[in-house]
């Protein structure tokens, strides 16, 4: 905690300068004794008042990042993530008491509520589709019939409502990068791919693509691949795992949970952007590429050895397929309050975290308060931190919208749906500051010191990356782990969370982040377990940076685009 001189003090309390300076000393008293020598009766000294600081000199960040504390963190989150608001499910109740809240706080603030046209100014609503896989889903293939959540599941959208016969293509391990494409050369505009999952790999089993023999994104995440084959035009992807290590009974038990809730997309959403993706057992895949597994692992073998696509020997069979899918529409809500700037209050800086969860799964409640109660609560707290700065004659340069979004889990449908509908235009919007997971330890950091993922921050602007360093320098001293900027990181990080809606519309980004532990999206992640020491500590850098990124004299630069 910085110390701060008396005249600082006395300015906090409501003191101006020139009221301070006019407390002079009092005037020594003169008295006289009857036959005595005259004597000076000197008050108590009282030091000369400090001549007034420039307001530069005056430490703002660290003054109000001090007000960031764990005691109120933890007073929001105990209400966020209780039980009672039912994990936040996005268009469920929880998520609808979770806004109203969050509205209250930045109403109470004195924030701005700059919605125009809303029941409530502080909420954007919008309204989305639900959709539940219906019963009667079914898969033929060589005259034999296959059973739904048994030998496959799908999720995403159904282009198969109705039994509809499928030819699929088959395009090896449907990836493409420099050096490696499956794709060269071929249209799969409309088409429906036969993709295997998992990579390439060497005789000893080490994957091909990866840095320094570790897993590439390829062979981590089916949702590279199937993002690849959308942006390809593909209307849907078949993804068959032939590893012999893979189990997939054991796979199914697993997210047959998930494939049973509800998922979300918008509305208005443009035809062939709703990605769909099926998941057949090995079983399955032998039948739809007419072959066995000796062929099979001769091919994925022959990948291996070349290090480049080959050609397959194989002749998919033609499929028949349905799976049926119930719609409905709902609405749902961002939240946010402003807070206007001095000079420059044209510019807007975006501090922004997710306020859903994943809801209620099997009968337990999932409340998230790591993920993203943690980041929630920091956006508050940040809020009262900058609201109390400009009451008290401090308030930033540039204008602020303080911005909970929801439906992340369901896809960053939140962010995506403001940058398409932003309430303050895009050019005017410096940066983003997203905070997304920063009540934990992971497996890396445990016993070690205080640390925080930083992801981003250098990818469009080096200013802002500068910033983040300095900030920590300055004031937390923690350990900025920034290994998930790695373009090639398998976990895919950097396009995970909010920021990266904005990030595509070349708006610079930083998202703070504490890792995965053991309770991600598992009913374990609750309150109790948060750190909240080390939460201060990553709470009160996003805001010592938000603080320079909004008071400096000029914006920040857009000068990179790195993936």
């Amino acid at each position: 905690m910085h110390k701060s001189s008396l005249l600082t003090w006395l300015l906090v309390a409501g003191l101006s300068a020139s009221a301070v300076a006019q407390q002079a000393p009092e005037k020594i008293k003169i008295k006289k004794k009857r036959g005595a020598k005259t004597e000076a009766t000197v008050a108590p000294a009282v030091e000369p008042t400090p001549a007034a600081q420039p307001a530069a000199q005056i430490d703002l960040a660290g003054q109000y990042g001090q007000t960031i504390t764990q005691e109120d963190l933890r007073k929001h989150l105990s209400v966020l993530a209780s039980d009672a608001y039912e994990g936040r499910e996005t268009g469920e109740k929880g998520q609808k008491m979770a806004a109203d809240y969050l509205a209250q706080q930045f109403k109470e603030l004195g924030l701005t509520g700059p919605v125009q046209g809303s029941d409530n100014p502080y909420v954007q609503h919008f309204t989305m589709e639900r959709s539940t896989w219906a019963e009667g889903g079914t898969l033929k293939v060589a005259g034999q019939t296959y059973k739904w959540l048994v030998d496959f599941y799908a999720v995403g959208a159904s282009p198969f409502q109705q039994e509809t016969t499928v030819q699929p293509l088959f395009m090896g391990y449907g990836i493409e990068q420099e050096g490696y494409s499956d794709y060269a050369g071929k249209d799969v505009q409309g088409k429906d791919l036969l993709i295997l999952l998992d990579e390439p790999k060497s005789a000893d089993g080490k994957p091909l693509l990866g840095k320094d023999g570790a897993n590439s994104k390829w062979g981590t995440d089916y949702r590279a691949k199937a993002a690849l084959a959308a942006e390809k035009g593909a209307r849907s992807v078949f993804f068959v795992d032939f590893n012999p290590n893979s189990n997939f009974s054991k796979s199914l038990g697993r997210v047959s949970q998930y494939v049973n809730r509800p998922s979300i997309s918008f509305k208005d959403a443009k035809p062939g952007t709703r990605r769909s993706a099926f998941f057949v057992s090995p079983e399955v895949g032998y039948k739809l590429l007419g072959s066995n597994a000796a062929a099979v692992t001769k091919y994925m073998t022959s990948v291996g050895q070349a290090g480049k696509p080959v050609a397959g020997s194989f002749k998919p069979a033609k499929i028949v397929v349905k799976a049926p899918k119930k719609v409905e529409d709902f609405t749902t809500e961002n939240v946010m309050g402003y807070l206007e700037g001095t000079d420059k209050k044209d510019e807007v800086v975006i501090l922004s975290a997710h306020y859903d969860h994943i809801g209620v799964i099997n009968g337990e409640v999932n409340n998230g308060a790591d993920d993203d109660g943690s980041g929630t609560v920091t956006v508050l707290e940040m809020a009262q931190a900058f609201t109390k700065a400009k009451a008290e004659g401090h308030g930033p340069r540039r204008s602020l919208l303080f911005l909970a979004v929801t439906g992340e889990e369901k896809g960053l449908l939140g962010s995506e749906y403001y940058t398409d509908h932003p309430i303050f235009p895009l050019t005017a919007t410096v940066a983003d500051l997203n905070t997304d997971m920063v009540g934990r330890t992971d497996k890396d950091h445990e016993g070690k010191g205080d640390y925080v993922y930083v992801i981003g921050s250098d990818k469009l602007s080096s200013e802002l990356h500068e910033i983040v360093l300095n900030a920590n320098a300055q004031y937390t001293k923690m350990d900025l782990d920034f290994r998930f900027n790695d373009p090639e990181d398998p976990n895919r990080f950097y396009y995970r969370s909010d920021h990266y809606n904005f990030a595509k519309h070349k708006i610079p980004v930083a998202f703070f982040f504490n890792g995965v532990h053991d309770d991600y999206h598992g009913p374990g992640d609750e309150v109790e377990k948060i750190e909240f020491p080390k939460m201060e500590k990553r709470a009160q850098l996003v805001f010592y940076a938000a603080w320079e990124v909004a008071n400096r004299d000029s914006r920040i630069v857009v000068d990179s685009n790195k993936k």
